[in-house]
């Protein structure tokens, strides 16, 4: 069986963006399995007093119906170099359980501490989220990512960031890059200078 993830933020014991995650995975559901009903994710979860307080990873694993619910501290990670690796045939438009090829990936970074994944010379995500990059005006997010995040859609919504097509020969016209998840906005997210992008 095909198991899908999903990461919630959970902040104070309140799921943020619940609807971008209840659309991507039903939507998802509906791709991998013939006739299931919808899961409205906030119903199915009970949330433990103990994580009540403060922000958690709410980590659910699911296939035709919710098979776990995880909750997690949050680690802190300093981004400030990012490596380019290329691979063509990647497929994460859905977002499974498994990150095997991801973590694989990753394994590449040498002294980087996050990747830039390059597909058919252009731009995808990286292995935590999806990619934001600062044009001096806007903030662009690549028209092909590898899978459509929860942030990356409720910002295009905003119209916060906006989608284009990015090559890898196009970054040196960006000022900054940016990576935003569930738990990172333009507000809070690693901004990372544009000369520490290496291949």
């Amino acid at each position: 069986m095909c198991l899908l993830l999903e990461t919630i933020k959970l902040n104070n014991g309140v799921p943020e963006n619940i609807h971008y995650h209840n659309l991507r995975l039903n939507a998802a559901r509906a791709e991998l399995f013939n006739g299931v009903s919808a899961i409205q994710i906030e119903k199915e979860i009970c949330v433990p007093d103990a994580f009540k307080k403060g922000l958690y990873r709410c980590r659910i694993t699911c296939g035709r119906q919710i098979e776990l619910v995880e909750f997690i501290p949050v680690q802190t990670r300093i981004f400030k170099r990012l490596k380019i690796i290329r691979y063509d045939r990647i497929d994460y438009h859905l977002k499974y359980a498994d990150r095997s090829l991801l973590a694989a990936l990753f394994a590449q970074r040498e002294n980087a501490d996050e990747i830039i994944i390059v597909k058919n010379e252009l731009i995808t995500d990286c292995t935590i989220g999806n990619l934001v990059f600062f044009d001096g005006i806007n903030w662009m997010t690549p028209d092909t990512p590898l899978l459509k995040g929860t942030q990356r859609q409720a910002l295009i919504d905003r119209k916060m960031i906006f989608e284009k097509r990015i090559s890898e020969k196009d970054l040196n016209f960006f000022k900054k890059a940016g990576i935003i998840n569930a738990f990172f906005d333009l507000n809070n997210m690693p901004v990372i200078k544009i000369r520490n992008i290496f291949s």
